[in-house]
């Protein structure tokens, strides 16, 4: 098992910026890539951006190309999420995610491990 616990959600002004952090803790050995996904009120859950636990090879939703950042540090079991230029369409609970294989990065069922997620809220 691999237990994800996130934080640095909170509240911003449009065009601000925040960072989330995502600690792994447990069998993180198994971990292939993680990844951020957001679900905002009434819509599926997307994908945001994902990193190769290795290699560092990261992946971004069209919607956040330039604005957000990935990132990982493998000493600490940490990945981050470095948010700038915030917009009020990016409000969401963001989760992240773990998977233990090279599945695709995109599809929240490929992976096997879950976050208890952290609200975002950006006021326009």
């Amino acid at each position: 098992q691999v237990q994800l616990v996130e934080s640095g959600g909170g509240l911003v002004e449009a065009g601000g910026s925040l960072r989330l952090s995502c600690a792994a803790s447990g069998r993180t050995f198994s971990v292939y890539a993680m990844g951020w996904f957001r679900q905002a009120p009434g819509k599926e859950r997307e994908f945001v951006a994902s990193i190769a636990w290795t290699s560092g090879r990261t992946l971004y939703a069209d919607s956040v190309k330039g604005r957000l950042t990935i990132s990982r540090d493998n000493a600490k079991n940490t990945m981050y999420l470095q948010m700038n230029k915030l917009k009020p369409e990016d409000t969401a609970v963001y989760y992240c995610a773990a998977r233990s294989t090279a599945r695709s990065a995109t599809i929240p069922a490929n992976y096997d491990y879950w976050g208890q997620g952290t609200q975002v809220t950006v006021s326009s």
